[in-house]
């Protein structure tokens, strides 16, 4: 019997991790820069926590969510986003009795039961953060700007800004009776899962990628604010103004989820398909109350990391590639060998990428072994060496050789 991998799943393999290292240590970096921590929430949850959290009438849980019994007969569900269950850590640990503004990032996967596509996996990765405490709009330019510096330092280029804002639960509820209004003589020509989001929520019908085209001339949301949602938009757009950070106003975003109010946002990049969005989020001031918290505001935003590398490789961007030893020692010899063993953990204890042979190899295979690897020196010892106190180290780019004292080869591979 052979068995593969679950449908919408990879294996990432040496030579591919290290990208995936070079962006999380990128986002950590940033992450660092605007004084957000990182959590680290549990795999799965309580199925309960994203019906509640993530909005029973959202695709995600009406046909995505990996839901499962455990042997307690719990309805468990593996996470398929970061903010509910970062929104319950907060609560649950008293999070919120902090004065300061609580600044939160996560790293890691999140599993979603949909058909694969570019950029679209079953278990797929997402980096996100989460800052709680203030209604200030400065904190959604903040949020939104630590999205563009992570964009920036990876290398990403021409991706683009939407924005919106999607007001209050009240403000909503009276657009959506406008809207209902203009949708009810199209209901034909809509698709199946707009006929159906009209009757449970209506504003994600204009999230619809099928059936733009009918929504010409659809009342704008941003049109039937309430005048604090108005007044806090216009103060985030004059905040990233400010930045130099270029947007896009987008009535029609309304972002996958039910908790979002306020500011909501998308950075979209060409180059995965049909899907443009490689992040987006929002603003979320009533969900932490909605989870069993006192009622304190938030935000935050979900960058899916498969797609980002993805269009990184489709504009030709250059990632590190797997690490290359700086020495690989060569032993000829019994007593070399065992003298070799000892230089090779000391090089790595001084922190040298260190290699040598496992095999019993001849010199030459050896050699060859360290040209595969990149290995910047080859360093040969042969009992005769060893009696001498010395060591021959060659230049794999180049060949040529020199011999240095035992006791001094790891100052000369320090020194580079």
């Amino acid at each position: 019997m052979s068995f593969q991998k679950p449908k919408g799943t990879q294996d990432l393999l040496p030579g591919v991790v290290e990208r995936w290292q070079f962006i999380e240590e990128k986002a950590r970096e940033v992450c660092r820069r605007f004084l957000y921590r990182e959590i680290r929430t549990p795999i799965f949850e309580s199925t309960e926590l994203f019906q509640r959290g993530v909005g029973e009438t959202t695709d995600v849980v009406e046909k995505e969510m990996y839901t499962f019994l455990d042997k307690g007969d719990r309805s468990m569900t593996l996470r398929p986003e970061g903010t509910a269950g970062v929104v319950r850590a907060y609560v649950e640990n008293k999070l919120y009795g902090d004065p300061d503004v609580t600044k939160l990032f996560y790293i890691g996967p999140m599993f979603r039961y949909e058909q694969p596509q570019a950029g679209r996996y079953r278990q797929f990765h997402q980096f996100g953060i989460e800052a709680f405490g203030a209604t200030d709009p400065s904190l959604d330019a903040e949020v939104i700007a630590l999205g563009y510096q992570f964009y920036e330092a990876i290398g990403l280029k021409g991706f683009t800004l939407e924005l919106n804002s999607v007001g209050t639960p009240a403000s909503r509820a009276a657009f959506r009776e406008k809207l209902l209004a203009f949708l009810e003589p199209k209901r034909e020509v809509l698709c199946k899962d707009c006929r159906s989001r009209m009757e449970r929520n209506p504003l994600r019908v204009l999230d619809c990628k099928v059936d733009q085209q009918h929504f010409e001339g659809a009342p704008s949301l941003l049109d039937n604010l309430d005048e604090e949602s108005a007044a806090h938009f216009e103060q985030v757009k004059a905040h990233l103004d400010a930045m130099g950070i270029a947007y896009t106003i987008n009535p029609k975003l309304v972002r996958g989820l039910d908790y979002y109010t306020h500011t909501a946002f998308e950075f979209k990049a060409a180059g995965i398909g049909s899907i443009d969005t490689i992040g987006g989020g929002g603003r979320y001031n009533g969900l932490v109350a909605e989870i069993g918290g006192p009622d304190q505001p938030g935000i935050g935003f979900g960058i899916g990391l498969e797609r980002v590398l993805l269009v990184l490789e489709k504009q030709g961007v250059e990632l590190p590639a797997a690490v290359s030893p700086e020495v690989y020692f060569v032993a000829l010899g019994e007593a070399a060998e065992a003298k070799i063993v000892t230089l090779l953990n000391e090089a790595r204890r001084r922190g040298i990428v260190a290699e040598k042979d496992y095999g019993g190899r001849k010199m030459k295979a050896q050699l060859k072994s360290a040209d595969r690897l990149s290995a910047r020196y080859a360093a040969i010892l042969g009992d005769d060496e060893l009696a001498r106190g010395e060591i021959v180290l060659k230049s794999l780019a180049d060949g040529e050789q020199q011999t240095v004292p035992l006791d001094g080869l790891m100052d000369r591979l320090l020194e580079g």
